[in-house]
C-alpha cells in the first residue's frame, strides 16, 4: 500500500508528476479535500485557508485566524488520507508529517527559479516578468516560513526527502517512472511497525484536532501519546475541569481504547516543585 509524499512549488511540475504518478501506480490522489475539510472546521472561507498558506494573507486575515488550529486540522486530514494507503500525498506539509513512517517515500520536485518564473508567465498568459518573479518568490517564501514555523526545518533541504528531482533535466514521466521504481523497493515496503507507527500518528492527530473542536479543551497545550488505541495525556493544566474534558474529549476519539490521564493540576505541580526545592 504505498504513500507517496511529495513537495509543492510553484512552476516545479510537481502537480503534473503527481497526477501522472497517480496514474500509473492507479493511485489515490489528495486533491481539494484537504482544505475543504479545514476551512469546514474552522468556519471559514476556503479562500482564506488558501490565502494563508500563499502568503497572500491580509494582516487582520493573520491576525485573527488561529493557525494552530489551521496546523492541526491539516495535520489530521494527511495522517487519516496516508493511513488508508494507496495515494500520492502532495504539500500540505506531508513530508515532514510523516517523516517517522519508514514506508512513506518523500519526494521534492524542483526546478531551477527562472524557469518557475517562465511557467508561472505562460500559465497566467502575462509578459509581465517582475510580477511572475515577485508571485514565485512570495509563494516560496511563504512554504520556506509555514515548513520552519511548524516543523523547525528548512524547505528545501534535500535531507528532508528519500529522492529530489529536477524537472529542468528530468522529464515528467522520467519522474514518475523514478519514484515508481524506489517505491517498490524493499526500503519502502509496508511492515508491522511501520503501519503501526503511522497507525498512532494518525490516532494522536485525531485526538488533537477534537480538543481543538472543544471550547473547553481548544487552548489547552498537552502532550499526547498513542499506542495500539492506548492514549496516554500528560502536561500540565489549570484546574480539574481540564484535565477531565480532556479525558472525556479523548476518550470519544474513533479507534481510542483507553484514555490514560496523567495531566498535572498547576496548583499541584506547583507544590510538587516547591517540595523537591
Amino acid at each position: 500500500m504505498p504513500v507517496i509524499a511529495m513537495t509543492q512549488e510553484m512552476g516545479s511540475l510537481a502537480k503534473d508528476v503527481s497526477l501522472q504518478l497517480a496514474q500509473a501506480g492507479q493511485l489515490a490522489i489528495m486533491r481539494h479535500e484537504v482544505l475543504e475539510n479545514v476551512a469546514g472546521r474552522m468556519h471559514v472561507p476556503g479562500s482564506l485557508i488558501s490565502r494563508l498558506r500563499e502568503g497572500k494573507a491580509g494582516l487582520v486575515e493573520r491576525l485573527t485566524t488561529d493557525k494552530e488550529r489551521v496546523a492541526v486540522y491539516t495535520a489530521q486530514e494527511v495522517f487519516d488520507l496516508a493511513d488508508k494507503g494507496n495515494i500520492v500525498l502532495r504539500g500540505w506539509g506531508a513530508t515532514c508529517l510523516l517523516r517517522p513512517v519508514r514506508h512513506v517515500l518523500r519526494v521534492r520536485v524542483t526546478r531551477p527559479f527562472r524557469q518557475r518564473v517562465a511557467w508561472l508567465m505562460e500559465h497566467l498568459g502575462t509578459d509581465d516578468e517582475s510580477f511572475a518573479e515577485a508571485e514565485v518568490r512570495r509563494s516560496d517564501d511563504a512554504h520556506a516560513s509555514r515548513m520552519h514555523d511548524q516543523f523547525g526545518v528548512t524547505w528545501g533541504d534535500p535531507l528532508l526527502y528519500d529522492l529530489v528531482l529536477n524537472t529542468d533535466r528530468v522529464s515528467v514521466e522520467s519522474c514518475v517512472e523514478q519514484i515508481r521504481h524506489l517505491a517498490s523497493r524493499p526500503e519502502f515496503q509496508e511492515t508491522a511497525e511501520s503501519r503501526a507507527m503511522l497507525a498512532d500518528l494518525a490516532l494522536n492527530a485525531r485526538i488533537r484536532a477534537a480538543l481543538k473542536d472543544h471550547e473547553s479543551t481548544r487552548d489547552i497545550n498537552i502532550n499526547i501519546e498513542s499506542k495500539n488505541g492506548k492514549a496516554v495525556l500528560s502536561g500540565i493544566v489549570i484546574n480539574a475541569h481540564e484535565s477531565a474534558e480532556a479525558a472525556r474529549v479523548a476518550s470519544t476519539v474513533a479507534g481510542i481504547v483507553s484514555v490514560d490521564n496523567q495531566l498535572r493540576l498547576m496548583a499541584s505541580s506547583r507544590r510538587f516543585a516547591s517540595a523537591k526545592t
